[in-house]
């Protein structure tokens, strides 16, 4: 893949790539030979997706599922609450009291 030198691809198996700096809304990247102009402003360690993910497609980073998109992600979009959902489960909520199991 070419990859533009301020992105990161961390396994061939991902459908992100990671930003190794903060980069300005407008910003122009290269992804896999295409340039494309970023929407909004991405902070360094951020997600971008690098090809097209479908509503429900499994979110991979480091070759493996993250989360999944919860609507279409272009390449070259910001990927991050905003587009996807963990699928892991809640095991606790903040501010709620514990109980025991019955």
């Amino acid at each position: 893949m070419q990859l533009d030198p301020r992105l990161l691809h961390l396994s061939p198996l991902d459908n992100v790539v990671v930003a190794r700096e903060g980069l300005e809304a407008k910003a122009v990247l290269i992804l896999d030979g295409q340039a494309f102009t970023l929407a909004e402003a991405v902070q360094r360690g951020h997600k971008i997706a690098c090809r097209v993910i479908a509503p429900g497609e499994k979110i991979m980073k480091y070759g493996a599922p993250i989360g999944s998109a919860i609507r279409p992600i272009a390449p070259g979009e910001h990927v991050h609450l905003h587009n996807i959902k963990s699928d892991y489960t809640a095991t606790h909520v903040i501010g709620s009291p514990a109980t025991e199991a019955e």
